[in-house]
């Protein structure tokens, strides 16, 4: 730990500052659907996942590596671009917390990274092929390949339930569920920690105190396998709220598969150096498994707004991390500037959070029925075209009654209806 400034003490304190928020923006891709089930209790399930992140930081460097080595060229990258790229990492990471949307810590570390390299040395700073190779393609195809072995994996496990009482199968697969959401919580830890050793890494060599394509040393690795763990404990509640009861609504059968498909594409993926999301793969499974068991279905407005927040982390966090980058060009007194902002504005996103507390005793419970969705065209169509039951079983041509329309339409249809009667 030689020769680490002032700047330099003061990236690594942020770099793991982010690896905390990684952790509890990242704590509902292994535990929502195990709280949603009810197979662990929230704060026993958070516990665990912390337990096992922080064993998974031990297990692999290839995405590290990944990180310092392949996504920007070292040679001009200076301690204040990385700084930059964590601040933009950050504050995404915090507004998407603060709705409740399961965006990708990688993605948001990675967009600001090639934010600030790009403001600070151009476009060639960042290497092209890298991007789209480990990036990129791993991003589209992630949580595809997650979401359909998943609706596989939850078909198979009706089928081979099918002789089995409803409630003997849901025990065993909530003990399935616990195992499964281990895995995911080892393979987080091998791949999101991973991201914060390398730029921890890339900082070390940016300011010269470690060599160039040096390994990540133990203490960094030790370090951010702590920070992330930490995070994982106090659970970002809101994500899990949204993972578990947003997209749409698991047993235990579905959870399972769920959560080991996806722990099957994050452990393949780090095996391979890929710098997967993580959310990616396990939001894709959740979707998958939904679907996986007859009369299941998934919110596609939840969805629809996951995907919008998805397309644009990227982006977003370059575009903050590009202009942190600019302002810190002026010196010490730029960088105090970003500093004072990064902070008044984490400290302002937690004070906005406290007006409607989501924690583990109200993680569970159903949202107030205007938060819940509409129904989509599709739905609303079919309730308007379909004969009531009561006068489908009498076999009549008898005038339908108000009763018997609002049996067909959803509540929230209904509830939607209403102030249009009145006008």
């Amino acid at each position: 730990m030689e020769h680490i400034t002032l700047l330099l003490g003061i990236v690594i304190i942020t770099a793991l500052v982010f690896d905390f928020t990684n952790g509890f923006h990242d704590t509902a891709n292994a535990m929502a659907t195990t709280i949603s089930t009810g197979a662990l209790k929230p704060k026993t399930a958070v516990a665990m996942s912390a337990v096992l992140n922080l064993v998974g930081a031990f297990m692999s460097v290839e995405v590290a590596k990944t990180i310092s080595k392949g996504l920007v060229n070292e040679e001009g990258i200076q301690p204040e671009v990385i700084f930059a790229a964590l601040v933009g990492a950050i504050l995404w990471n915090l507004v998407t917390w603060l709705v409740g949307l399961p965006s990708s810590s990688s993605h948001a570390l990675m967009g600001g990274l090639i934010g600030a390299a790009v403001a600070s040395a151009g476009i060639g700073a960042v290497n092209g092929g890298v991007v789209v190779t480990k990036v990129l393609i791993p991003a589209i195809a992630a949580p595809l390949v997650a979401g359909i072995a998943a609706y596989l994996a939850a078909k198979l496990t009706y089928k081979l339930g099918g002789k089995v009482g409803e409630k003997t199968s849901a025990k065993g697969y909530r003990a399935g569920q616990i195992a499964s959401a281990g895995l995911v919580s080892l393979a987080h830890g091998t791949n999101d920690a991973q991201k914060t050793m390398g730029i921890i890494t890339l900082a070390l060599i940016a300011g010269g105190a470690l060599a160039p394509d040096a390994n990540p040393p133990v203490w960094v690795i030790v370090s951010a396998g702590m920070a992330i763990a930490l995070g994982t404990y106090l659970g970002g509640w809101r994500i899990i709220r949204t993972m578990g009861k947003g997209l749409t609504d698991l047993q235990p059968q579905q959870g399972f598969a769920a959560q080991t498909s996806a722990a099957s594409v994050i452990l393949a993926s780090s095996n391979l150096g890929f710098s997967l999301s993580t959310t990616h793969s396990c939001s894709g499974a959740v979707m998958g498994a939904g679907l996986g068991r007859k009369g299941g279905v998934v919110r596609w407005s939840t969805a629809t707004r996951m995907f919008v927040a998805w397309g644009l982390t990227l982006p977003a966090a370059a575009l903050v991390s590009a202009g942190a980058e600019l302002v810190m060009r002026v010196g010490d007194v730029g960088v105090a500037a970003v500093t004072v902002f990064l902070v008044g504005s984490c400290l302002a996103i937690w004070l906005i959070s406290r007006r409607q507390v989501v924690d583990h005793h109200n993680v569970n419970e159903v949202e107030p029925a205007g938060a819940t969705e509409e129904p989509g065209v599709v739905t609303t169509a079919m309730a308007a075209v379909t004969v009531p039951p009561t006068v489908a079983a009498a076999g009549t041509t008898a005038a339908v009654t108000d009763e018997d329309l609002k049996a067909t339409i959803p509540a929230a249809t209904q509830n939607e209806a209403a102030p249009a009667a009145a006008v």
